[in-house]
């Protein structure tokens, strides 16, 4: 199983980027999946979680209207546009999945079981 975020970089604020997770060694589509971020000296805090493909997204209230989570099951890929970003965005982001039953839950609130390494963002100001 393996979870592999990239995407991440320097940014202004203000600027955009697009984060990708490529997943292999599970049944993608039987998958939901979140991205996570954890900040210097804070706790790892949900972002926003897709249920499975054509479901419910969900997003933390500091990101709405500005990320937007999306999956692409052909490319066993889950993305995280990320626009208007922030100092406050600066974190790692790390994306992870846990096995879905439906189309509306926030799987994200609950345990996940794959978690991949993260990739690090850095908004300047």
């Amino acid at each position: 199983v393996q979870l592999q975020a990239s995407g991440g970089g320097l940014v202004e604020y203000g600027g955009s980027l697009r984060l990708s997770c490529a997943a292999s060694g599970f049944t993608f589509n039987y998958y939901a999946f979140g991205w996570f971020r954890q900040a210097p000296g804070k706790e790892r805090e949900w972002v926003s979680c897709t249920a499975l493909f054509g479901g419910n997204e969900y997003y933390v209230g500091s990101v709405k209207g500005r990320f937007r989570i999306s999956r692409d099951n052909a490319k066993n890929t889950v993305y995280l546009e990320m626009n208007n970003l922030k100092p406050e965005d600066t974190a790692v982001y790390f994306c992870a999945a846990r096995r879905a039953r439906n189309l509306r839950t926030n799987y994200c609130l609950g345990g996940m079981d794959y978690w991949g390494e993260g990739t690090q963002v850095t908004v300047s100001s």
